[in-house]
């Protein structure tokens, strides 16, 4: 909404500084964090109100969850989504369509995070939404999301599958690429739900992605760095970097009160609205399979969970204590502490990597 005061700037002024998309991006990031300081006590106190006996505690999870994080409210996603919103609105320019994708992926996720999130706190118990159901609403909105993406790319791009490091390489998928925009977007959410299981794990890496994937779509949306690292141009996928730095601001802001010991949870209303937002931003930005090795992180604590079930059904044995991968380890007796901080490097390291394919080829 603030860039256009650039309409009565005269090109010296205050308000050209509200052309730049730098200086927007930084912007919403102060915006984002400013309101998770603000709101985020208050919102905290009114969950535990309502909420009582907080975040129902798996059963089959790891002994020491059940008295260690009883009671701790959740649904704290809420306070990133508002944060999100608002920072959102304010500093992107409203006539693209990528951050309107990108924000109906993101709070469509939400919706169903925070639908799954009531139903556990109101019920008591931890089954929440039928797992049908949340797919299947999931499945429609990304399938809108992937049709949206390729109206808004360009003829050469549109339907077209990039690769990193072969950069001239591009695969036509047509309309394959809408159920291909699902699986990316669909595993993204659930990944990093499955992701958000201890103190501070998930918004860790989420920010560090955001962090990754703003800057490529600050690098894709400009021609003149497209032709510096020879990466596919996308035209106006650069507004998408400041929806990236309201996550960071925002995810810093519920860190505050999620460290540990966490005061709350993001729930599904966060976990769920931030892989899908995640998975949007590698759709729009032709990016979908960075995004495998920036959230690599993500994609092993999912592959965890399909090879422990899979390996279950078919011999009856584990091939992890426990998953996700995190609960492994915590019952080798790691401290959360420990866990937590070495995923996060993990998730640097990945990132790193992910962004040197964009000179690499």
């Amino acid at each position: 909404m603030l860039y256009y005061l650039t309409g009565l700037s005269d090109g010296g002024d205050l308000f050209n500084l509200f052309r730049y998309l730098t200086f927007r991006s930084g912007g919403a990031f102060f915006t984002a964090l400013i309101i998770g300081f603000a709101f985020g006590r208050p919102l905290i106190d009114e969950l535990r109100r309502r909420q009582k006996k907080g975040q129902p505690i798996r059963d089959d999870g790891p002994e020491r969850h059940i008295i260690e994080k009883a009671g701790t409210p959740t649904m704290g996603g809420v306070l990133i989504l508002v944060a999100l919103l608002v920072s959102t609105l304010l500093w992107a320019r409203w006539d693209n369509g990528y951050v309107w994708m990108v924000l109906m992926v993101t709070f469509g996720f939400g919706a169903i995070g925070f639908a799954d999130d009531y139903a556990k706190v109101s019920q008591g118990n931890v089954k929440g939404v039928p797992a049908k159901t949340r797919l299947a609403i999931g499945i429609a909105l990304s399938a809108a999301a992937g049709v949206w993406a390729m109206w808004l790319h360009t003829p050469d791009l549109s339907g077209h599958l990039a690769f990193p490091v072969f950069k001239e390489l591009l695969l036509n998928l047509s309309y394959v690429f809408i159920p291909f925009a699902v699986l990316v977007i669909v595993g993204a959410a659930n990944a990093v739900n499955l992701t958000d299981g201890l103190d501070g794990l998930a918004i860790m890496p989420v920010m560090i992605a955001a962090a990754s994937f703003g800057v490529i779509a600050y690098f894709v949306g400009r021609v003149d760095f497209t032709e510096y690292l020879d990466v596919h141009y996308v035209p106006g996928t650069g507004e998408i970097t400041v929806f990236c730095a309201a996550v960071i601001g925002a995810g810093l802001g519920f860190l505050w009160y999620n460290a540990p010991p966490a005061a709350v949870f993001m729930g599904d209303t966060g976990s769920l609205a931030l892989g899908g937002a995640l998975g949007a931003i590698a759709v729009a930005t032709k990016h979908e399979i960075v995004l495998a090795i920036i959230g690599g992180l993500f994609v092993v604590e999912a592959l965890s969970v399909i090879i422990q079930v899979a390996w279950y059904k078919r011999t009856g044995k584990r091939v992890f204590l426990m998953a996700p991968i995190h609960h492994h380890f915590e019952k080798k007796g790691w401290a959360e502490s420990t866990i937590v901080i070495r995923f996060w490097i993990i998730a640097l390291i990945l990132a790193l990597i992910g962004l040197a394919t964009l000179k690499l080829r």
